[in-house]
């Protein structure tokens, strides 16, 4: 098939997935809406999460704005206007598709919600299939609008004339996803574990009554908090990580168009489409078909049937893009595989049916202090076997590509990138899954405050159950292939250091082999950048968590003066002022989201254009070579530490629920009560910094190629 046809299929199938996304969303919205106080409560939360978005995206805009001139400006002074305004529009696009990604998925999520509680009033699978079906919007949506936005501008910028040069091109694009994302997730997660700490402490803790119970003020933000955090955050979250992964996936590829033209290049479109058509097959056999079923079950089975499948499509996508290279296609099964392992080992960590999770419940019995312990100690641990996992992918990845075209440079590069292609080729199912966690969660809750029988509650529970740990799954995949990502968008940076260093010096006889291909630590200059990225880690996570404890003192603040003050609101007969609740939290979220922003797109700018004051003729490229050191500790630290984080979390959550099955005391029990500290300190782990931290660095990457000019 000649590239022209290939290009069409991308651009056929990634409109086509939009509109099975619109049919998806259609069944959805035309699925019966329950009895008027389920209605009423679905509202509230619906209001809730909209007006917040509002907000949030205005505050987003404004911020996007000022940087895209500053490019703009920086471009123009530097490269002239040509390459200004491909990059300035490249990143306005990223931050448009970024936004509507995220919207997208809040959008259908705070309506499935109340039709999936409906539906479980009478039947499990057909709840099951409706929030599924409403996380596949979100899923379709942000691996579409990646495909049709980074083809797009390909095109646009006429990528099929100039191949070689046009990838370097669209890196804005990734940058302007990747900080829409950053302040998306950031500002949702903090908004999210603010009520959820808030309403968890004072309500369980203090005044012991349920979770969801409609006496308590709180509740309605924590409802709304799951849509902005765990749908509208994570949507942007995963089109930033396609996007910039294409990107980097396309631009490694230019160093084989000698061998492959085009095709190499475009190959990363290619093998997504065909996960998109995998994913749409993985939805739609999704079904349980007694009540008795376990729901994980129909979601594993529809994992199974969209691996395989698109393991089918990579293999059609390898033979007649990359002149079935075989090789290649096994560096894609490694991903393939490395996902799997992602999701095993989140799964071995954060499910009470294993070890870490009952260890850390059995020290609740203790006291809060040793659940905290243990907690901590059991995220400590889980960095070990994914850090083992993806050195190997790296590893057998790179092998294979050097196997399959030996003695080319670029090779082993490439295969890591058909590892990286071949572990998202799910994420569109994936992001199903985990939006189908906080539809499910709302959904327990509405069943909950509309006052519902015990059975149907019980119902949504399991669904709720699923959803915490397709949830935490999820979190896995993310880490997983950002780690496996952050060495792609590297090896791009270096790539793109090459290129300038070779257009900064025409026609020199001693420039013309150049490769721009070590970052050597032993320099002074680049340790101390290699600390500072560090550092950064670690400042981002301390902001993003005490926003978290900042705001939850004032919603547990506010629910105790309710209770307080107006004591009909325990005895049922009034109540509660939910609005308050919702506006602290909106508030907090949205001035906490800033700072930590902008330190992340800061620090290595100014690293860059700092320390390129400290070249000399021997070592021009002293400032790029900092920012590399930057790149580098600060990907590895921040895989670490989010790996901790999102497992340490998780692994609190369900360590809380596991006493919550009757284990060790039970509800109310002062076991039960250290849990819940415990889990209250695990919340912004998981929900807040941790997935903040899989936006970093990757943001990290993009603004580097983005802003390398600078630090030459």
């Amino acid at each position: 098939m000649p590239v022209e046809a290939w290009v069409w299929f991308v651009m056929l199938v990634s409109g086509g997935s939009l509109l099975v996304a619109v049919a998806f969303t259609r069944q959805v919205l035309a699925a019966d809406t329950g009895t008027r106080g389920m209605q009423e409560i679905a509202a509230a939360i619906k209001e809730g999460a909209e007006a917040f978005l509002k907000r949030q995206y205005s505050t987003i805009s404004l911020l996007s704005l000022a940087l895209a001139a500053v490019i703009f400006f920086f471009y123009w002074h530097d490269k002239g206007m040509e390459l200004a305004w491909k990059t300035t529009v490249s990143f306005a696009v990223g931050a448009i598709c970024s936004g509507i990604a995220g919207f997208s998925g809040m959008f259908v999520s705070i309506r499935a919600n109340l039709r999936a509680a409906s539906a479980a009033r009478t039947s499990l699978n057909r709840a099951l299939q409706l929030a599924l079906r409403g996380g596949a919007v979100t899923g379709l949506a942000v691996v579409a609008m990646s495909l049709l936005g980074v083809g797009g501008l390909f095109l646009l910028f006429g990528g099929m004339q100039h191949p070689e040069i046009i990838p370097y091109q669209l890196v804005g694009f990734g940058f302007g996803a990747s900080f829409v994302a950053l302040f998306a997730q950031l500002g949702g997660g903090i908004y999210t574990k603010a009520a959820d700490v808030g309403a968890d402490l004072v309500g369980k803790v203090e005044a012991g009554i349920p979770e969801d119970d409609p006496r308590n003020p709180a509740v309605i933000a924590d409802l709304v908090g799951d849509n902005v955090g765990d749908c509208a955050g994570r949507g942007a979250d995963l089109f930033e990580s396609t996007a910039a992964e294409n990107i980097g996936a396309m631009i490694l590829g230019v160093a084989l168009f000698g061998k492959f033209g085009v095709l190499g290049i475009f190959f990363p479109l290619v093998a997504r489409a065909f996960g998109l058509i995998a994913s749409i097959a993985g939805v739609a056999v999704v079904r349980v078909k007694e009540e008795g079923q376990d729901p994980m079950s129909a979601l594993n089975r529809g994992y199974l049937v969209t691996t395989l499948l698109a393991m089918a499509g990579f293999y059609v996508a390898v033979r007649y893009l990359l002149q079935n290279n075989l090789w290649f296609f096994a560096a894609g099964v490694i991903g393939i595989v490395t996902s799997f392992l992602f999701v095993w080992i989140t799964q071995y960590y954060t499910e009470y049916r294993y070890r870490p999770v009952r260890s850390i419940a059995q020290a609740s019995v203790t006291g809060a202090a040793t659940n905290i312990i243990t907690g901590f100690a059991v995220g400590l641990e889980c960095t070990a076997l994914p850090v083992i996992t993806i050195s190997a992918a790296i590893l057998g990845s790179y092998y294979c590509g050097k196997q399959g075209m030996p003695g080319l440079p670029g090779a082993g590069l490439y295969g890591t990138a058909m590892a990286t292609m071949g572990m998202l080729s799910t994420a569109a199912y994936i992001l199903a899954m985990d939006t189908f966690g906080p539809i499910t969660d709302n959904a327990g809750g509405i069943i909950e405050m509309s006052n519902q029988p015990e059975e149907i509650r019980k119902r949504t529970d399991r669904l709720d159950s699923v959803g915490n740990t397709t949830k935490a799954l999820t979190k896995g995949y993310a880490i997983g292939s950002a780690a496996l990502a952050a060495f792609l968008l590297f090896s791009a940076y270096l790539d793109e250091v090459t290129v300038l260093v070779k257009q900064k010096h025409p026609g020199e006889l001693s420039y013309a082999g150049y490769t721009f291909s070590r970052v050597d630590i032993a320099k002074v200059p680049v340790f101390i950048a290699a600390l500072i990225g560090a550092m950064l880690v670690f400042l981002f996570s301390a902001f993003a968590i005490k926003a978290v404890g900042r705001a939850a003192y004032f919603v547990i603040e506010e629910v105790r003066r309710q209770f307080r003050e107006n004591k009909g609101i325990m005895e049922g007969t009034s109540k509660p002022d939910y609005g308050r609740c919702v506006d602290i939290v909106t508030i907090g979220a949205l001035k906490a989201m800033v700072v930590p922003g902008l330190l992340a797109i800061g620090v290595p700018v100014a690293v860059g254009f700092l320390f390129k004051f400290f070249a000399t003729p021997a070592d021009p490229t002293i400032g790029a070579e900092s920012v590399g050191a930057v790149l580098m500790v600060g990907t590895i630290s921040g895989i670490l530490l989010a790996t901790l984080m999102n497992n340490g979390g998780g692994a609190w959550d369900n360590a809380k629920k596991f006493i919550e099955t009757g284990q060790l005391g039970g509800k109310r029990s002062d076991a039960h009560k250290a849990a819940v500290v415990g889990d209250t300190v695990g919340d912004p782990f998981k929900d807040t910094a941790g997935p903040s931290l899989h936006v970093l660095i990757k943001l990290l990457s993009t603004i580097t190629l983005v802003m390398a000019p600078l630090f030459l």
